[in-house]
């Protein structure tokens, strides 16, 4: 098995909303903030290769929305998934399966593009099934108000109507997946049904984050996103998955965070804090 990052694409973020109660005397120590209160964020997809399985995790905004839309978010298209998968010797047809951890239209908006023509909504990966969970699908198409922005529908109705959707069974808070290449983590805090994926390699355990840890300086257990729908249960479940991975020497692999590619976690006197910081270049060109 082989990972590469895929950049899709650097956005900005209010600070406050990702940091939720915390002050900006805090956060910003490691988050600084520009004059308008945001914080840089990357959209570092994930691309699995894997025999003839090639799996890409996320898909970052997409292009498909309007310059308004993108303008709220300072959305810089210095990256895009075809120039990255490109960059990588791959191209879109070449993807067998597209996993979405959950479907907020920053980790799901690229999965679909307008026709050539501009017209109406079709999957960017023609040749790939799309996986999700029944359990969030559900919550994702008929959304709460408080998230009801985050889920767009032209981001999701369009995986169901071209027959390319698949949903993972959860038989467990955490295991092993017949339909994927990895393990996959459930948790509930940030969105119901958010999936992490836990790849073995070389010896190795890596953890695509997702939004349990955007970003390096949300390791402290009450930094906690104030998108979150239940807070203190993802201060519970943030609590028990970095325990395991300072004990287990897991590998960090940040989606959000545009200067921390891959984090190693250590136990401390305050809790559990960053440890080592790798580049995927140094991990894995040799």
């Amino acid at each position: 098995m082989k990972i590469y990052p895929v950049e899709a694409g650097n956005f900005k973020l209010d600070g406050g909303a990702m940091f939720g109660v915390v002050p900006k005397s805090l956060w910003s120590r490691t988050n600084p903030a520009d004059s308008n209160n945001m914080i840089d964020m990357a959209a570092r997809c994930l691309l699995v290769e894997n025999g003839d399985r090639l799996t890409l995790i996320d898909t970052g905004m997409g292009h498909k929305q309007s310059e308004k839309f993108f303008g709220y978010y300072y959305m810089d298209h210095k990256f895009d998934l075809d120039s990255s998968l490109n960059d990588l010797g791959f191209s879109k047809d070449d993807i067998t399966d597209v996993f979405l951890t959950h479907l907020h239209f920053d980790h799901c908006g690229g999965a679909i593009v307008r026709n050539e023509k501009g017209g109406y909504m079709e999957p960017a990966f023609a040749k790939a099934k799309f996986h999700t969970n029944r359990n969030h699908w559900q919550w994702a198409t008929e959304p709460n108000e408080r998230e009801k922005a985050s889920f767009l529908k032209e981001n999701i109705k369009p995986i169901e109507e071209s027959g390319q959707l698949q949903f993972i069974k959860q038989e467990s808070d955490y295991h092993e997946s017949d339909e994927m290449d990895f393990g996959i983590l459930f948790v509930d805090g940030h969105t119901e049904k958010m999936m992490i994926p836990h790849l073995e390699i070389g010896g190795k355990t890596f953890v695509y984050m997702a939004d349990l840890l955007p970003t390096a300086g949300h390791l402290p257990l009450p930094y906690v996103m104030g998108y979150d729908t239940r807070p203190l249960l993802t201060l519970d479940e943030k609590a028990k998955f970095l325990d395991r991975a300072a004990t287990n020497n897991y590998y960090l692999i940040l989606e959000h965070d545009p200067h921390h590619e891959i984090i190693t976690v250590k136990h401390t006197e305050k809790g559990v804090r960053l440890d080592k910081v790798f580049t995927f270049k140094e991990l894995f060109d040799n």
